[in-house]
């Protein structure tokens, strides 16, 4: 079967194609703003991909297109395809009718860690020596000499047999399908990470979020398994509409079914305990929002019958994942990251773990608010204190903008706003000091900006 995929370079559209073409399809796609890695990701793989959302690359008529949801009415590729009357379909529904629906589903949701939680949870499965299936939204970072997980990881899916992890996002499915992504993956192991308002631009507020989550609990069987951090209310009144499934919770140095207790500070070691049993992470991730993302992925792991010791060993080998705190390059001892925090609360918990692991480093945090909900201004109030952990602080204001970045940033002694990329790299390269950590957050491509700095530090 011929399937195009509108919207193909995005994480979870590139990740389906991957899928789709490992099920033996013959896949092509189309999008805007194509950028690595899923685009290289993509053309390794054989898939071709053409630029823009024209009705030509549905001539001839593929057997079946399948939307991303950035497409909308008045798209070129979209008139055409109603037009024509082309079978089309959303990637989630794809997703569960060809992969999902004869599987034991375990799904990672909640506003942040859902990557990152997806790829340490497919790890663990997949280091036990069970062939999971999954789809993550990202590129995992593998580093090992056993060629079973690095065939398994050299994508970011994987087929897989018995099970399948996936990243189980709140997003509407397509312009055609307002419902969220995961309420499609009828999951029986879940990870509820946590919850918050996030997605200005389709939700109106946190309990219009929360009613998606539990169209999901709704489905979750009873013989299932919920796992989520203790004492996070919005998850609890979530749980008050309905929960016919058992729920586990997890905490750091706290009381709960499932325990991480810090051995250092940044998380970098910690034990884990449920019970009786017992295990210890010494690993490579830092921040207690990762303790946690490990401590969640240990727990699902486990409702599958992977040994708490076993799971602890595969986190303690892991590689983590491109554009998590990703270290793009060093020059003159001046250390460059590339990471995808984007939520104010993604920007703190990453800007924590890095000044507990990164000691002694001066810390710049360089931030795009690209996001949908940055871009409405929704969180425009809790951008300084965000950042504030950081020495120093270069936020980028994009010219579509709806709002005055300076004026959210207010008097906050150590951040700035600048207007390019240029000046950007221009006011790192003079003040950047040998010692200093560069750590680049943003959820885009932002105009190649990690690679051109570390360029320009080494002239």
């Amino acid at each position: 079967m011929h399937i195009h995929i509108l919207g193909i370079c995005g994480t979870f559209m590139g990740s389906l194609a991957l899928l789709a073409r490992d099920l033996g399809h013959k896949v092509t796609g189309s999008d805007t703003g194509i950028y690595p890695p899923m685009s290289t990701q993509l053309a390794n793989a054989g898939v071709e991909i053409w630029e823009g959302y024209k009705a030509e690359h549905l001539q001839p008529a593929p057997d079946l297109v399948v939307v991303g949801n950035a497409c909308k009415r008045g798209m070129e590729a979209i008139e055409y395809m109603l037009d024509a009357r082309l079978p089309y379909t959303s990637g989630p529904q794809f997703l569960y009718e060809t992969v999902l629906k004869d599987r034991h589903v375990l799904a990672v949701a909640g506003t942040h860690g859902k990557t990152t939680t997806t790829t340490m949870l497919s790890w663990i499965i997949q280091y036990a020596g069970i062939d999971t299936g999954f789809l993550i939204g990202g590129v995992p970072l593998v580093s090992t000499d056993d060629e079973r997980l690095k065939s398994a990881f050299a994508h970011s899916s994987h087929l897989g047999d018995k099970y399948f992890v996936i990243e189980a996002d709140e997003y509407d499915s397509a312009f055609f399908d307002k419902r969220s992504k995961f309420v499609h993956y009828r999951p029986s192991t879940a990870i509820l990470n946590n919850l918050e308002y996030d997605h200005a631009d389709i939700f109106a507020d946190l309990n219009a979020i929360q009613t998606q989550f539990h169209h999901m609990i709704r489905m979750i069987p009873s013989n299932g398994q919920i796992i989520m951090p203790a004492g996070t209310d919005s998850l609890e009144q979530t749980l008050e509409k309905g929960v016919w499934t058992p729920v586990l919770r997890t905490s750091v140095d706290g009381q709960s079914d499932w325990q991480a207790k810090l051995h250092q500070d940044d998380g970098g070691a910690f034990e884990v305990r449920f019970g009786d049993e017992v295990g210890q992470v010494v690993w490579q991730m830092s921040g207690l929002h990762n303790v946690n993302n490990g401590l969640c992925a240990i727990a699902a792991a486990h409702h599958i019958g992977v040994e708490i010791s076993t799971a602890c060993e595969a986190l303690s080998n892991f590689g983590g994942i491109k554009r998590r705190m990703e270290l793009i390059g060093e020059v003159n001892d001046i250390q460059v990251y590339d990471d995808f925090a984007h939520h104010p609360t993604a920007i703190t918990t990453t800007l924590d773990g890095a000044k507990k692991r990164l000691q002694g480093r001066t810390i710049w945090a360089v931030i795009e608010p690209r996001s949908n909900t940055m871009k409405l201004g929704s969180h425009k109030a809790s951008l300084a204190p965000s950042a504030a952990i950081a020495d120093h602080v270069l936020w980028y204001e994009p010219k579509d903008l709806a709002w005055g970045l300076t004026d959210a940033i207010g008097n906050a002694t150590n951040q700035q706003v600048l207007d390019s990329t240029d000046a950007i790299i221009e006011h790192l390269v003079t003040h950047a000091k040998a010692g200093d950590a560069i750590i680049i957050m943003s959820n885009g491509g932002f105009e190649g900006i990690h690679t051109r700095l570390v360029e320009a530090l080494q002239r």
